[in-house]
């Protein structure tokens, strides 16, 4: 019989109109409750968070008269005797006039440029800690699954346990426990105090993924290999690591996606990433509603280009040969 269409509602165009009005009535509400706030939108701080105009400036030593000779600035106090020469560095120019009198700390000179503002600085160091983590939590993550697949029982029994007792407490009370006590005792800098804390969690969650992905592959695999004379490290790294690691790639974008949205709570050891600078944006500017829709929409665009780019490189493994 020849198959049926089906109605309206299981139409994919009308899905993605119904969506779209979904959420648009869902943003136009929240809007309207939020005007019923008698909330003042301040969109046109936001920019200067990302980029603004710096000025630097180069000051006055002490009281004086200024006096302008082509690319220098000399300043001359006659009652005390002083005088001092500036030369101007590339790119400033005066900011008095000629004979103009000034007092110390007056800026003699000055220059603009455009620098990185706060959230900009704090995205920077969110991937950096970011990718410190997931870097030393895929590391942790090899060598316990490893560990959980030995035929060495003390092995096991030390990476079960680790993996029992990680999962088993918040990463909030794990980055606490790892600041204040071992980075104390190690005198180690709260960066990388944080990044450790969140490898080391990630990597008891990777650790499994990769463990479940290793046991799926046949035991025949094992036995061809050995048949052609591989050795164990051979089988592993020719053989068996390249299927389970296909295997376990969307579950490993999915920690990593994770590992990078739980990167927010090393603010709490004052790291400044994306999280603390928005907190003193807000502490600053009294604008909630604009600074965490701009630091969640930073979180969304990272975890986008990683959800994307893992959908790249797994269509690419199926094209090149199935995932199995």
């Amino acid at each position: 019989m020849p198959r049926q269409k089906g109605g309206l509602l299981e139409s994919p165009a009308f899905g993605k109109i119904g969506a779209a009005l979904f959420y648009l009535m869902l943003a136009l509400g929240l809007f309207f409750a939020a005007t019923k706030m008698n909330y003042s939108w301040k969109w046109n701080s936001v920019p200067k968070y990302f980029a603004y105009e710096k000025v630097e400036t180069i000051p006055a030593d002490f009281d004086g008269i200024v006096k302008i000779e082509g690319n220098r600035l000399i300043l001359i106090n006659s009652s005390e005797g002083e005088k001092k020469v500036y030369e101007l560095p590339k790119g400033y120019h005066p900011a008095v006039k000629d004979g103009e009198e000034v007092y110390e700390g007056d800026a003699l000179a000055e220059t603009k440029h455009w620098a990185p503002g706060p959230l900009i600085n704090g995205l920077v160091v969110t991937l950096k800690i970011s990718a410190l983590g997931a870097l030393l939590a895929f590391s942790i993550a090899v060598l316990l699954a490893f560990m959980r697949i030995s035929k060495y029982p003390m092995l096991q029994y030390i990476a079960t346990a680790y993996i029992t007792v990680i999962r088993g407490t918040p990463l909030l009370v794990q980055i606490f426990i790892f600041y204040f006590i071992i980075a104390t005792i190690f005198e180690m800098p709260r960066f990388y105090a944080g990044a450790m804390s969140l490898g080391l969690f990630y990597g008891a969650y990777i650790a499994e993924v990769l463990r479940g992905a290793i046991q799926s592959i046949d035991r025949g695999q094992y036995e061809a290999a050995k048949s052609l004379g591989m050795n164990y490290v051979q089988t592993m790294s020719y053989i068996v690591m390249p299927q389970a690691l296909k295997r376990a790639l969307p579950a490993l974008v999915g920690e990593m996606i994770s590992l990078v949205k739980d990167s927010s709570l090393v603010s709490v050891i004052s790291i400044t990433d994306l999280t603390k600078v928005g907190r003193e944006i807000v502490a600053n500017t009294f604008s909630p509603f604009e600074t965490w829709l701009t630091v969640a929409a930073l979180y969304f665009l990272i975890t986008s280009i990683l959800s994307f780019v893992g959908h790249r490189v797994e269509k690419r493994m199926k094209l090149k040969g199935g995932m199995a």
